[in-house]
């Protein structure tokens, strides 16, 4: 599972860590640095699964360019970044830092890249650093770029290309050390299970492709729903009606997809709503409203993606009633913990930070602008100086309505 992930120079970030925990909740007011985070989950995904750096950056054909681009994806005025992530081990006995440093004049380009090992042998020590691979900084000029791997036997080195992660290239290497493949492997699994999610309503309202995978915009959810085989079809579409049921004003009684046409290789979504008693209406995806799209996306992301997966959400309550942040944090909660997938999330809607209670307070990371240098910072909310005065005065989300918490990262009143 993802720890944490680090940023230096990245975009609004000097340096700043993020911590991920199974329910991780991002605060900040507008341009605080909140998307910019994400961003950088959404890079490392893009890399480790193959992707040239400069497109995993600036775009493709298939794939579009993470938000500023190649110009300000560097805290400016530096000519480069960093992002590190924390990854725990399968035993829990090792972590792995992984690290990728990628410099953006004129073309971007790998600088360095490094995976060590953390071995914790009891909770007195610090943990023993074991370097599985990196860069060779002297040969930093040359097109291809040397990496060392380290082995009981000694070392070796092997000439890999620059265009792209190390991370991404080492299947195609043999006779590497089994610790540095081992390693690899688990922090290419955790950092591809990233999914971003952003529901995108009026493209899931069409008939969709059978799929085997959600996409980001979720524009074929039922297309994933209709392609499940029959017993898992019937066990999602069962808990998707049991949480939907009370989301809108008139009850949904049930959830479901199902192939159309003459080859059935295409689906639609449906509903059967309760507008009165002992009267039911069947509707499809199109008279649906846009918050319960959005709803059924989440729902779906998390009893499809497989088990151990990070699923990431801006504005995870947008479209919904304030009424309903509760529901919406009971599914994520129960789901997420039964399905072993970690959560993290973005939100302005006060009505959602007063449904998480004292006891989310240490997973609630606030972003902030630094008002003498502009850069973002991220802090835990229960580090804040002054949290037990605040929390006195009111709930949070009443706290987030007045900006009484980034006023007290500030030093203001």
């Amino acid at each position: 599972m993802l720890k944490q992930i680090s940023f230096e120079n990245w975009k609004s970030y000097r340096s700043a860590v993020l911590p991920i925990d199974p329910l991780t909740v991002l605060i900040g007011t507008n341009a605080s640095g909140k998307s910019n985070a994400l961003d950088a989950l959404e890079f490392l995904t893009r890399t480790v699964r193959g992707k040239e750096i400069q497109a995993a950056l600036s775009g493709d054909a298939m794939l579009p360019s993470i938000r500023g681009g190649i110009e300000w994806a560097a805290f400016k005025p530096e000519n480069y970044f960093r992002l590190s992530v924390l990854v725990q081990g399968e035993d829990g006995k090792i972590d792995y830092l992984y690290s990728i440093m990628v410099r953006t004049v004129q073309r971007l380009q790998l600088w360095s890249e490094s995976l060590i090992s953390l071995h914790h042998h009891n909770e007195q020590e610090k943990a023993e650093k074991i370097y599985l691979f990196q860069t060779e900084e002297l040969l930093a000029d040359k097109p291809g770029i040397f990496v060392q791997f380290y082995r009981k036997q000694g070392e070796i080195y092997k000439d890999f290309r620059r265009s792209n992660s190390i991370l991404s290239q080492l299947n195609n290497f043999l006779l590497l050390p089994q610790e540095t493949v081992e390693g690899a492997r688990i922090v290419s699994q955790v950092l591809q299970n990233i999914f971003i999610l952003n529901p995108i309503p009026f493209l899931m309202r069409d008939y969709s492709p059978l799929s085997d995978s959600l996409e980001s915009d979720a524009s074929n959810i039922a297309g994933v729903l209709a392609a499940l085989p029959d017993k898992h079809k019937a066990e999602v579409e069962s808990t998707l009606s049991t949480y939907v049921k009370h989301l809108p004003e008139r009850d949904i009684q049930r959830v479901w997809a199902e192939p159309v046409g003459r080859f059935k290789t295409d689906a639609m979504l449906y509903c059967e709503e309760l507008w009165k008693p002992g009267e039911t209406t069947e509707i499809d995806a199109r008279g649906m409203s846009d918050g319960t799209l959005r709803f059924l996306a989440i729902l779906t992301a998390l009893l499809t993606r497989p088990e151990g997966s990070q699923l990431v959400i801006e504005e995870v309550d947008n479209g919904l009633h304030p009424s309903r942040a509760g529901l919406l944090l009971k599914m994520l909660r129960e789901i997420g913990a039964k399905r072993k997938i970690d959560i993290l999330v973005t939100t302005h809607n006060p009505a959602l930070l007063d449904a998480l209670g004292p006891e989310m307070v240490p997973f609630l990371v606030v972003a902030h602008r630094d008002t003498e240098t502009g850069e973002s910072k991220l802090t835990l909310l229960e580090d804040i100086e002054n949290l037990p005065k605040l929390m006195a005065s009111g709930p949070l989300g009443k706290l987030a309505t007045k900006g009484a918490i980034e006023r007290s990262l500030s030093g203001t009143k």
